[in-house]
């Protein structure tokens, strides 16, 4: 039959000869008219709300930056006071107090952290950023075992254990006991009586507790050049040191004087992105040193490498007639920081000019 019916929907009769033609005329897309106008005003309010979105963010990331800023402002300069106690010669809170330490505000660290990676990059920040927004601990709470307390900056993912092997940092620490003759002249070059009867001799520190006293080369990462005059051959070892954390405030270095009946009682450092190296100079008998719940004792002219972030107790436990211990320290970075790891901590942890 023929169909007498122009159009889709028209009257008239149709046969099976006139289906495909039906079926491609139903298959054409039904455009509805959209006026112009409407859709120029539609898009400009899409465009107007992504606008007031994006001004938005920038907002709230200005605020976050100078909470920050504000932050730090607060918490003071970087760097603490000598041997990261305040002026009364207490250790400041969350200081290891043995020596100085860096600075205590998450906000500024997170701050330089951003201006760091704006200047490099963030290739291989990974820990440091999650350090960065996480505070001390694994998830900002206690380390291993509830022990390991850093007061600062925990860098995740690091071995821990309260004794670093000295094959950890062979380098320096073959350097150093090679230097053990040298550094016990520049020792007694500068000893004094530390019985409290005269005033301490200029360059010495005042006592982090009682009996305890230090005379540092380097503090929270500057050189103290007066102190490294009067030591050139510890000085001079200092300078051939490979991992020397010589360029960051948790960097120290210098020679720590522990009287008989002295105690430092249970503390944690800062970070545990260092390790101490504890270079024995004259070792009475009864001293102790207790790191996460192991004891060990010094050696003269021998190198232990301590996590300090650990809780640790220092003892002298010897008579009078025994004469004081004492070590040089170091801080060295933990040897699975990586470089570039180093460098971003170096930049975030800069002495203050």
């Amino acid at each position: 039959m023929e169909g007498t019916g122009g159009e889709l929907g028209g009257q008239g009769n149709w046969g099976l000869e006139d289906a495909p033609g039906l079926l491609a005329r139903a298959s054409l897309p039904i455009i509805p008219a959209w006026p112009l106008p409407l859709a120029s005003s539609a898009l400009t309010l899409l465009l107007g709300a992504l606008t007031s979105l994006f001004l938005w963010y920038c907002y709230r990331l200005g605020s976050q930056d100078m909470q920050a800023l504000g932050d730090g402002s607060r918490a003071g300069s970087v760097s603490g006071g000598p041997g990261g106690c305040s002026e009364a010669g207490r250790p400041s809170p969350g200081s290891s107090g043995e020596p100085g330490e860096g600075p205590r505000t998450e906000g500024l660290v997170s701050r330089r952290l951003r201006a760091y990676a704006r200047r490099y990059s963030w290739a291989g920040m990974g820990r440091v950023r999650r350090a960065a927004q996480g505070g001390p601990g694994p998830g900002g709470g206690l380390g291993v075992l509830g022990i390991q307390r850093p007061g600062l900056l925990f860098l995740p993912d690091l071995p821990s254990a309260p004794f670093v092997p000295r094959d950890a940092q062979r380098h320096d620490v073959e350097l150093l006991e090679s230097s053990f003759p040298a550094i016990l002249r520049d020792f007694g070059a500068v000893s004094c009586d530390f019985s409290g009867t005269t005033p301490l001799p200029r360059g010495w520190s005042p006592p982090l507790a009682p009996g305890c006293y230090q005379l540092l080369l380097y503090q929270a990462g500057r050189c103290q050049p007066s102190n490294c005059r009067q030591c050139p051959g510890a000085y001079r070892a200092l300078r051939g040191l490979r991992s020397f954390m010589s360029a960051n405030t948790f960097g120290n270095a210098g020679f720590s004087v522990l009287l008989p009946g002295a105690r430092l009682e249970s503390r944690c450092g800062p970070t545990n992105a260092r390790v101490r190296c504890h270079l024995g100079l004259k070792i009475p008998p009864g001293c102790e040193l207790v790191v996460g719940g192991e004891p060990q004792c010094w050696a003269e002219g021998h190198c232990l490498l301590v996590d300090d972030s650990f809780l640790h107790t220092v003892a002298h436990n010897g008579s009078p007639e025994d004469g004081p211990r004492v070590v040089f320290i170091v801080d060295l970075w933990h040897p699975n920081v990586a470089g570039a790891e180093r460098q971003a901590l170096d930049f975030v942890f800069a002495p203050d000019p």
